[in-house]
Parts: C-alpha cells; sequence; structure tokens
C-alpha cells in the first residue's frame, strides 16, 4: 500500500463501516477497521498507518483517550477524535493527550475531509522542520535514491495522496506508484506511514 492509509478504532459496527465508505469516497485507503483497545494496539504494535480515526467510547480495557496516550508515546502517528461526547471533562482529558483533530458526531463528509487535511498537514509541516536531506535518507536505505525517489520523499511528507502528487508533478499515478515503491523498497519498509516513522527515529534519536 503505498498511498495514504487510516485506522479506524470504532467499536459501533454500522458506524465504523459508514466511517470507511466515507473515507474511502475522499480517495484515502482504510488500513484497518477495529473495534476494542486490545485490538487496535495489537495492530498499532505490528502496523504504522497514516492516520488514526478512533472513538473515545470503545471496547476494551482502555477508552480512545488511553489508546491515544499509547500511540502518543510510541509512533507519534496523528490522531482524530471521532466522538459523541463533548462535555468539558471529555475534551480536558482528549486535549492532554494532543490529538490533530476531533470531531463531534453526527458529522459529514466536508467535516470528515477538513479534519483529515488539517491533521496531515500539521503532521508535515512538523516533519519538515526535521530538515530531511538526501545524504541523512540514505542513513537508511539499502542504496541512495534518486531525484525523483527524494521529490516523492517530500510530497509523502507533505501527506499528498499519489493522486496529487501526480497532478503537482504533472506524471501519471502509476508512475508515482512506481517511483515510491522504488523507494520504499530502499528504505525496506512497506508503506509510507513506516518510512515516515523511519525518518522520524532517525532524526529524534
Amino acid at each position: 500500500m503505498s498511498n495514504i492509509s487510516i485506522l479506524i478504532i470504532e467499536d459501533e459496527g454500522v458506524v465504523a463501516h459508514d466511517i470507511a465508505r466515507r473515507i474511502r469516497k475522499l480517495g484515502y485507503d482504510v488500513a484497518e477497521i477495529k473495534s476494542s483497545s486490545e485490538q487496535a494496539l495489537n495492530y498499532l504494535s505490528i502496523h504504522t498507518p497514516d492516520l488514526i480515526l478512533c472513538d473515545i467510547m470503545i471496547d476494551g480495557e482502555k477508552d480512545g483517550i488511553e489508546v491515544a496516550e499509547e500511540v502518543y508515546k510510541t509512533k507519534k502517528i496523528p490522531l482524530i477524535f471521532l466522538t459523541a461526547l463533548s462535555d468539558r471533562n471529555t475534551l480536558e482529558r482528549a486535549k492532554k493527550v494532543l490529538p490533530y483533530g476531533y470531531i463531534v458526531k453526527p458529522f459529514d463528509n466536508h467535516d470528515l475531509l477538513t479534519a483529515i487535511e488539517l491533521a496531515l498537514y500539521k503532521h508535515s509541516t512538523e516533519l519538515e522542520k526535521l530538515a530531511i536531506t538526501p545524504a541523512k535518507i540514505n542513513q537508511i536505505t539499502s542504496e541512495s535514491v534518486s531525484d525523483r525517489e527524494f521529490e516523492m520523499l517530500e510530497d509523502i511528507i507533505k501527506g499528498l495522496t499519489n493522486q496529487q502528487i501526480s497532478e503537482q508533478r504533472f506524471i501519471s499515478v502509476s508512475t508515482v506508484k512506481y517511483h515510491i515503491g522504488k523507494l520504499l523498497d530502499k528504505m525496506q519498509v512497506t508503506n509510507r506511514a513506516d518510512a515516515l516513522h523511519k525518518i522520524i527515529q532517525l532524526l529524534t534519536t
């Protein structure tokens, strides 16, 4: 998978699949749907999606805010809360885990798209501050990246989808996928989120 992937953590099946349908309609990939804190954390121990949409009231020993705390400590994946709760106590708890967004149910596609775009943009600006260069990237690749592959990486860091990269670079989506595929192979990762996580580890440790 080389497009932007989103993990959904939601314990109401009908709601989760409706969110998944909306996400796909907006042009993003659904990484997985998890209904409990245990399922979500087990998944995240292995996989690194680009973004997480997380309900606060979910099945399991931990609620969504506690899951977000674990995510913040380990992988720094941007997370947006989706919830029917909007009371002051919940908001105060949610703020402490530094979410990238907070959407109160019910919401429409515009609310969802705006929250996702803002979260990805905020995350990309944080990554851009790390001053990534080809020389630094080549420290974590099996062979040197080409100029085109580094351009793809810069666009991934900006949070652009394959379609957006295609339009911006005036190349086909299949060409974008080819170059991103080569880049991921050299970085020895399977998706763009793992690539970003590897870069963050390189530049912040």
